[in-house]
């Protein structure tokens, strides 16, 4: 088991996560509640990562991000190394390309809200940050929760756009993914194998324990 790869791994899985969730909230309620000219195209935009083969993504990302791009070099400049094939360019390409897991189920928890229940709080004289956070999140969290899980579990396989963007620099952004790849290609398929197993079983147990977990909320709240 190579517990460096992990360990970088389960980093950026939380990370991305923690990242994730206002940035989920708040495009999620937004696609739920707002109506707008132009709302299929946004929602087409945030679902692209589930079309896009992971190369093909991963390309655009690692030009968006090089040291010819406005954004490599403002970061050359800000922090003196460069976004690409560093953890920090990995972390950001990773809540991009993860953006969809996040977005759609709370958007489709946001919009399982009766809207007569935000009316009457709001006619109650609840302002809107309180009508958030006493009304929606309660009631969409199992929604929120399940979209926070399967960002965590996408990111902890993730192995396209992490070649892409990180490539593989052993404590940099060698993710275990990575990891059993180059494993099988240097035939030592022993530790393929374990690593592999782990991730099944981790990735597998993750998903039960949110499902579960979201089985038992919605009933409470409801």
């Amino acid at each position: 088991m190579d517990w460096v790869a992990l360990r970088l791994s389960l980093e950026l899985a939380g990370l991305t996560v923690l990242l994730l969730l206002p940035i989920g909230v708040a495009l999620g309620r937004f696609l739920a509640y707002r109506a707008m000219r132009g709302k299929e195209i946004l929602e087409a935009l945030v679902a692209l990562p589930l079309v896009l083969p992971p190369t093909v993504f991963g390309y655009y990302l690692l030009v968006a991000f090089g040291a010819a791009s406005p954004l490599g070099r403002a970061w050359q400049a800000l922090f003196d190394r460069p976004l690409v094939f560093t953890f920090e360019g990995l972390l950001l390409a990773s809540v991009i390309f993860n953006l969809p897991f996040a977005v759609q189920p709370m958007q489709r928890a946001f919009e399982a809200i009766a809207p007569d229940l935000r009316a009457a709080a709001a006619c109650c004289g609840m302002s809107p940050w309180r009508v958030l956070l006493r009304i929606e999140l309660p009631l969409a969290w199992p929604g929120i929760l399940t979209a926070l899980v399967l960002a965590f579990a996408h990111t902890l396989g993730e192995f396209g756009i992490v070649l892409m963007v990180g490539g593989a620099i052993p404590g940099e952004t060698e993710t275990i993914a990575i990891a059993i790849y180059d494993r099988v290609q240097a035939f030592d398929d022993r530790a393929a194998a374990q690593m592999a197993m782990f991730l099944l079983v981790f990735s597998l147990a993750t998903i039960a324990v949110t499902f579960f977990a979201s089985r038992r909320v919605g009933r409470r709240l409801g």
